[in-house]
């Protein structure tokens, strides 16, 4: 039998980008649009590790379903590790875009110089089944905030979030390149070592 992991999120761009990351392993992959009765989850956490538990133990106990729950976000040194755990509603609460939330970014950096425009993307998954936490981990990539946002691709604050070694910003490389570097790539990396490992156990405990 197929095992069954369940991404607890209803945002579509994080469920694709999820799901491709998932991509090889040889697992059912679940979202929340497959349980319309599941609760949503406050996240009130004043970490990413914080709010990534709490929405894996509590949809994990409701859905009984082993679950993958990630909570991730933007930090800039210059706003004091801003927007941080606001970071999808950072412009003005819930219903934000992320056109007006990179916006605000840019607006309270100013014309701050390139040298203190230094931020990271912080990723935190965390694998709960039954109430029970089974695997947690915190991954992030260093870069810096451009001056206007720049390429298509991605989502998120993405298009302002330059990538020095690649001399590019998120927004301009394709999906591979970026997930061979990103936060959320690292994370859903050791993810999948972990249920390769172990997710057959866990399952049969």
């Amino acid at each position: 039998m197929i095992p069954t992991l369940l991404l607890a999120t209803r945002n579509l761009k994080k469920q694709k980008e999820l799901q491709d990351l998932a991509a090889g392993l040889d697992w059912r992959i679940l979202t929340l649009r497959d349980f319309p009765g599941c609760p949503e989850i406050i996240e009130d956490g004043n970490t990413f590790l914080q709010n990534a538990t709490k929405k894996a133990v509590e949809i994990s106990r409701h859905t009984g379903q082993l679950t993958l729950a990630d909570d991730s976000g933007l930090e800039v040194e210059a706003l004091g590790n801003a927007p941080g755990v606001y970071s999808a509603r950072y412009a003005r609460g819930e219903g934000s875009t992320d056109e007006e939330n990179l916006r605000r970014v840019l607006m309270e950096l100013g014309d701050t110089p390139e040298v203190r425009r230094a931020a990271r993307f912080v990723c935190a998954a965390v694998i709960a089944r039954g109430g029970e936490v089974c695997f947690s981990t915190v991954r992030s990539v260093e870069g810096r905030i451009t001056s206007a946002p720049r390429g298509t691709n991605g989502f998120g604050y993405d298009p302002i979030f330059y990538y020095p070694p690649f001399g590019q910003t998120f927004a301009e490389i394709d999906t591979a390149r970026k997930h061979s570097v990103s936060h959320r790539g690292q994370a859903m990396k050791a993810v999948i070592e972990f249920l390769t490992g172990n997710g057959q156990q866990i399952l049969d405990s």
